[in-house]
């Protein structure tokens, strides 16, 4: 007999639907800091992931210090199902569009993975929203190296079937071997596995297909906004390199981050602790170097 694994969700914020007319109902995750002039951070997920899945490990500390805003971006978690074809402009007008309606004028955007690019069109398309960027293991494209390209060929042929096909089974192990029965995430891996199936596979096919094509080289010198990238040091999925890139291209300050792709959960004080300075930097705020370990 296999695993089960209890449904038990850690601490998050408080969820509810935007409603905008002529876009559509917008799951958010929101805290409202008590103090009114405190930040506003945007936090976007990544690429099959949600708001929850990626930030759920950030989210206290972040609220601690500033409004906390997260958005399921279209086809990830509770985001929209729409009848046409997934780009990433769309999820940065999407994340404009709740901010509106939320009457907030300013925000820092937080992007990890895919929502690295729909941070960067944000900036790009609605610049007075933006008051810093912080960029996480994330790149300026995917597309320059012909073993990249041909990835991401195979994914959007296979993507589909394996994501129709594929069995719970398969989601537990692959879940299990990274959550181990040590790691202090244990207790939440059943409803990580359970958030992870609320991906709409055609949405996230198309995600991969928009990823596939995205190249901000052209254009992300001429963003003004302050910056910084959490480099994720021993990423498989992002390269370091890239990611450098990406920083030189910005003028980005760099906090270094040990960790692969899934660095989120798999070391969830460290990236709380560093995605928080990251802020700090962007927004001119002294803070104090990290104490060794």
């Amino acid at each position: 007999m296999s695993t089960r694994f209890e449904i038990d969700p850690p601490p998050l914020l408080p969820g509810r639907m935007v409603s905008i007319p002529q876009r559509g109902e917008f799951f958010i995750r929101q805290s409202t800091h008590k103090d009114a002039t405190a930040p506003v951070v945007l936090l976007m997920h990544g690429w099959t992931a949600s708001s929850d899945l990626n930030f759920f490990t950030a989210y206290h500390e972040l609220s601690e210090f500033a409004s906390v805003i997260g958005i399921d971006h279209r086809g990830h978690g509770r985001g929209l199902r729409p009848d046409v074809s997934f780009t990433l402009e769309d999820c940065a007008d999407d994340a404009a569009a709740v901010c509106a309606a939320l009457g907030v004028h300013q925000i820092v955007a937080v992007g990890y993975s895919m929502g690295g690019p729909i941070a960067m069109l944000l900036a790009r398309r609605h610049p007075t929203l933006v008051r810093g960027l912080v960029l996480e293991a994330t790149a300026l494209e995917w597309r320059g190296k012909a073993r990249e390209r041909a990835q991401f060929r195979v994914g959007r042929l296979l993507g589909p079937l394996t994501r129709r096909f594929i069995r719970p089974s398969t989601v537990r192990f692959a879940f299990s071997r990274r959550i181990t029965r040590r790691h202090p995430l244990r207790t939440h891996l059943g409803w990580m596995m359970s958030e992870w199936r609320r991906n709409d596979p055609w949405h996230v096919a198309q995600a991969g297909r928009a990823i596939a094509r995205f190249d901000a080289r052209p254009w992300a010198g001429t963003l003004s906004t302050s910056a910084c990238v959490v480099l994720t040091t021993n990423d498989q999925l992002v390269a370091p390199s890239k990611q450098r890139a990406l920083a030189e291209a910005l003028r980005a300050n760099v906090l270094p981050l040990e960790g692969d792709h899934f660095v989120n959960v798999m070391k969830p004080t460290e990236f709380s602790s560093v995605t928080s300075r990251a802020v700090r930097v962007v927004l001119g705020v002294p803070v104090a170097a990290p104490t060794a370990r």
